[in-house]
């Protein structure tokens, strides 16, 4: 259940707990778990990460290759932290996300994850249009327009079964390697050269930019939503043994699939440096000039082709996660549920919209440039999943004896550290470049950028210590002396004398009534309130003399009424302008001794809209307050 009451649904319900692994043994139950993980690989070789990879070995050669290779561990151990959180709490990363922190910053967070798969999206869109271009001859407007429509193949893959659509996401995984496995075999790198890349060294600042786009890529947010969520399609013994066992399999599901996305990483890195860097080609950056220099550099036409189809693959099964990684961020944050046709095509069009900008714009050679920005954008995002993650998988409370161990949790908070670092050192630089170029227009960079970066810092700081925090309350409040009891006198009914009744005209109405007056009777004076919220009577206050106003008024007299018929002692007053100042006044002036009041259970996100007006008048007034639910 959710914080508000409502039944939390399963994380992609339609094929929660399809595949029933309970039944198998030896290599057919590791054959049972293996897939998950391979639907969270293909994002870790999309579009994306070809566009960093292509930059990083063209300009530094194999300079940059143990930054894959670091990349790849740390996926590797915070996408085990997000299967064993699906595992254990079955709970996806957002979900779990919602029952821990404020509704305001799980909306924040939420935005930041959309804005991430936005990300994803647009390097798929520009891949796929890219691949048609370069096979095809498509122009890459109308190839970017085609990729709507790709919009319909996960429903339809989804129909067949979560099996179907794993082999089919594997089929195209394996495509993309046989590619690249005999891209390799023609580019003949020069091993010692590549052995010195597993090095670390950050050549310059456009090396540390590329870098972080790498990380970006290699380690995407969206992928620790969508783990955290797969491993729950599999139905599992729930026993201590069961989940251990589940765990177990799932590190060796990430540990290949992560693997094989490592080899297609370094791979075109590795092509990159073997063929552009060699030949003193530096500023090769662009697919399309990959796709055109391999053929003439390798001596085999092929290369080229393969290039373009492995390019479409590696789109095409990126567009399916991205799709589950929508629909699991929307769900989990905010527990709204949309078709998914629609959701996909919302993704889609919000991608779409920056590559037409830029190929309208800027032209079709610009479109490098932007697939590497939309992964410095995954990167900046990471922190804001990342440090959730950790805090979860680390909860003895929540996770019992499966949390993760002290080492475990060393290692994922350097790794937190060091992207967050990077990442602070990016923006620094980045804002610094910005205020150069704009010279005397520098100020319009800080009045945009400034608020941006302390709104995302405190939502980061927020999220880091938030934990810390919470004990600390719980730790003072439990160590906090509590004296010995005090003997009970004076247990006589509280007279009340002057009562307030807050009225909305609603089905809480007759229960705030009905409390009133079974705490005064018929000695005390009731005060019905109900204050007025249009427009109109915000700016104009009593004055207004409006349609709803005079609505409210005979309304509020048929409550008066009926009450003195009953012999009680009842007044009326209406309030105009915003209910959390108004009230508090009229109890003030009434010198009232109790309030009541009604609440509907709002959820969150109404709260967020229409206000918590409750929360804010008891705060206000120095008086017993009666709250009353209706449910």
């Amino acid at each position: 259940m959710n914080s508000n009451g409502n039944q939390t649904r399963k994380s992609l319900s339609e094929v929660h707990a399809t595949v029933d692994v309970t039944q198998r043994k030896g290599w057919r139950k590791l054959f049972a778990f293996l897939g998950p993980a391979y639907l969270v690989s293909v994002g870790y070789m999309d579009p994306g990460n070809w566009a960093t990879d292509i930059a990083g070995g063209s300009q530094f050669g194999y300079k940059l290759i143990w930054v894959l290779l670091m990349s790849n561990l740390m996926a590797l151990l915070l996408q085990s932290l997000s299967a064993r959180l699906g595992i254990v709490r079955q709970l996806d990363l957002a979900q779990a996300s919602r029952s821990s922190y404020h509704p305001v910053v799980n909306f924040c967070l939420w935005v930041l994850a959309e804005i991430a798969i936005a990300a994803t999206d647009l390097a798929e869109v520009l891949g796929m249009a890219i691949g048609l271009q370069l096979l095809f001859g498509l122009p890459l407007i109308w190839g970017v327009s085609l990729t709507v429509l790709d919009t319909l193949l996960l429903l339809v893959l989804q129909s067949y079964g979560m099996r179907k659509t794993e082999a089919f996401i594997i089929a195209l995984v394996g495509t993309i390697g046989i590619s690249f496995l005999l891209e390799m075999v023609w580019a003949k790198p020069d091993l010692s050269e590549l052995a010195k890349g597993f090095v670390p060294s950050i050549p310059n600042e456009t090396a540390l930019y590329i870098a972080i786009g790498i990380i970006g890529a290699t380690v995407m947010p969206h992928n620790l939503y969508l783990h955290s969520s797969l491993v729950q399609t599999r139905r599992i013994d729930t026993s201590e043994k069961g989940i251990w066992s589940a765990i177990k399999y799932n590190l060796i599901d990430s540990t290949i699939a992560l693997n094989a996305a490592f080899f297609v990483n370094a791979a075109i890195l590795v092509l990159a440096a073997s063929t552009f860097f060699r030949a003193g080609m530096y500023e090769v950056s662009e697919i399309q000039d990959a796709y055109k220099f391999l053929a003439p550099m390798l001596g085999n036409q092929w290369a080229s082709i393969l290039f373009g189809v492995a390019l479409i693959a590696a789109g095409q099964s990126s567009t399916i996660t991205g799709t589950l990684s929508g629909q699991i961020v929307m769900e989990g944050y905010l527990n709204l549920r949309i078709a998914p046709w629609l959701r996909r095509l919302i993704t889609r069009l919000i991608a779409i919209i920056p590559a037409y900008v830029v190929i309208l714009i800027y032209g079709e050679g610009r479109t490098g440039e932007l697939l590497v920005f939309s992964q410095v954008v995954l990167s900046l995002q990471l922190g804001f999943a990342i440090i959730p993650l950790i805090h979860f998988t680390s909860d003895k409370e929540k996770m019992g004896v499966f949390a993760i161990k002290p080492i475990v949790k060393v290692a994922a908070w350097v790794i937190a550290l060091i992207i967050v670092l990077l990442n602070v050192q990016l923006i620094i630089n980045e804002i610094t470049s910005w205020v150069e170029q704009a010279g005397a227009r520098a100020w319009i960079v800080w009045v945009t950028t400034l608020p941006v970066c302390t709104v995302a810092g405190a939502l980061l700081l927020y999220v880091t210590f938030k934990p810390t925090l919470d004990r600390k309350r719980k730790e003072k409040k439990s160590h906090a002396p509590h004296g010995s009891a005090l003997p009970l006198v004076n247990l006589n009914p509280i007279p009340y004398r002057n009562i307030v009744v807050t009225i909305d005209f609603s089905s809480a109405d007759s229960l705030a009534i009905q409390s009133a007056t079974a705490q005064g009777n018929k000695n005390a004076r009731y005060l019905l309130v109900h204050v007025v919220e249009t427009a109109g009577a915000m700016w104009y206050g009593s004055q207004i003399a409006d349609q709803e106003s005079d609505e409210d008024t005979l309304a509020l007299n048929q409550y008066v009424d009926q009450l003195r018929l009953l012999g009680y002692h009842v007044e009326m007053k209406i309030g105009f302008g915003n209910p959390k100042q108004v009230i508090p006044q009229i109890v003030k002036h009434f010198e009232a001794d109790l309030l009541v009041m009604g609440a509907h259970g709002h959820n969150w996100f109404k709260d967020l809209i229409f206000g918590t007006t409750v929360d804010t008048v008891r705060h206000r007034v120095k008086i017993p307050v009666l709250i009353v639910r209706d449910n």
